[in-house]
Parts: C-alpha cells; sequence; structure tokens
C-alpha cells in the first residue's frame, strides 16, 4: 500500500534474516500490511544491536541462525540496551530448547517460519501491546521436554568440539585444562543419552540446547 495510505503511526519493524531472498520476500510482505514499516533489514547478528539503536524499531523480527552473532544471543543484548523493542524471533528450527532460551532472552514471541504471513502480522501487532505470542504447538512439545539439562560449561566444550577439535584444541580455546574438558565432555555425553561428543552435539542442537 502507498506510504501516504498508511496510518499516521506505523509499527516499525527490523527485520534479520541471512536468507536474502527470504528477507526481501517478508520485507516485501510485511511491507504490504497498512500499519507495518520495515524501516530496516540486517543480514547478520553482530549489527542488530547497532541498527536497532539506530533506526529505533518497535519490533525485531530475528532469525536464529545468523552469521556472526545467533538471534537468541542479539535478543538477549536488546533486552539490555533497547527494551522498548519488543523481540519476536522467527525461525525454521521450531526447537524446544530454542524456545526456552528465547523466553529467557527476553523474547516476546516464537513463531515458525511455515506460516502464513497474516499470521506474522498479526503477531507483530500483538506483541506491541504486551502479549506473548508463541507457536501453540511448539508450545506444547516445550513444555513436555522440560529443561536444558546441559551446564554453561558443558555446551562450550560440545560447542568447541565441533569440526574435529581434540581435547587439547578445546582446553585452549576455553582456557581450561585437558582433564576439565574431558569431564565437561563425558557428563554432557551421559546426560544426552549419547555414546561420544559428536553425537553429544548433534543431540543438543537438535533440541536446540546449543
Amino acid at each position: 500500500m502507498p506510504r501516504d495510505h498508511r496510518p499516521a503511526k506505523s509499527i516499525r519493524v527490523l527485520l534479520a534474516e541471512d536468507q536474502g531472498m527470504l528477507r526481501g520476500a517478508l520485507a516485501l510482505l510485511l511491507g504490504m500490511e497498512p500499519d507495518i514499516e520495515v524501516v530496516a533489514q540486517v543480514a547478520a547478528g553482530d549489527v542488530i544491536v547497532d541498527a536497532v539503536l539506530t533506526h529505533r524499531p518497535d519490533v525485531a523480527l530475528l532469525d536464529i541462525e545468523l552469521p556472526g552473532k545467533s538471534g537468541l544471543d542479539a535478543a538477549a543484548e536488546l533486552r539490555d540496551q533497547a527494551p522498548d523493542c519488543r523481540v519476536l524471533i522467527l525461525t525454521t528450527f521450531g526447537r524446544p530448547g530454542y524456545l526456552r532460551r528465547a523466553m529467557e532472552a527476553g523474547a516476546a514471541g516464537f513463531l515458525v517460519k511455515d506460516g502464513p504471513v497474516e499470521e506474522l502480522a498479526q503477531a507483530i501487532r500483538r506483541v506491541l501491546t504486551g502479549e506473548t505470542v508463541v507457536d501453540p504447538a511448539l508450545a506444547a512439545v516445550a513444555l513436555s521436554a522440560g529443561p536444558n539439562p546441559l551446564t554453561t560449561r558443558e555446551c562450550d566444550v560440545l560447542r568447541a568440539s565441533a569440526d574435529g577439535a581434540t581435547v587439547a584444541d578445546i582446553a585452549t580455546k576455553l582456557h581450561l585444562s585437558e582433564s576439565t574438558v574431558r569431564n565437561y565432555l563425558s557428563s554432557a555425553i551421559g546426560k544426552t543419552g549419547t555414546r561420544n561428543r559428536m553425537e553429544a552435539m548433534r543431540e543438543a542442537r537438535q533440541q536446540g540446547w546449543l
């Protein structure tokens, strides 16, 4: 709809999505809503906070898996640096652990990308009024899944295990002793019910704990 047909006060939205075609399509579709204006688009997580502080959107619509920094980490920073900006997570990965982490980071909503744009537009309006909007199917799964059993350090060593890193590599990266790394890895393997650290990392990612 032409800008001069918009209401005097449109909802200002920042869109963070690393896939250019999807980002452009979302911006176009949301821009057709009479009361929504996409004021900024970013493709990486580490520029979200600066973009929010510059453009002052009412709602930040964030993907989770972004280059540089995850949308969940950016949401936690926005909670402290731009508390008036409501955060709505929009992701391909409807994982229970992601939902819990998003709520802990202060997000006002969590939706998966396969829903209609009309539902997304309505969610943007609802979070701006103070509501919390969560995909109902995912909410039910998250409640039954329980909390993340892994400690922060166990998550750290699993992340550092990617790409075939050795125990010595992990110890150097995290400034830990090799025996401490082995203990964390053993504990993580036990908690995830897997056979080795690579399986533990895959399971933790699948659950949204990493």
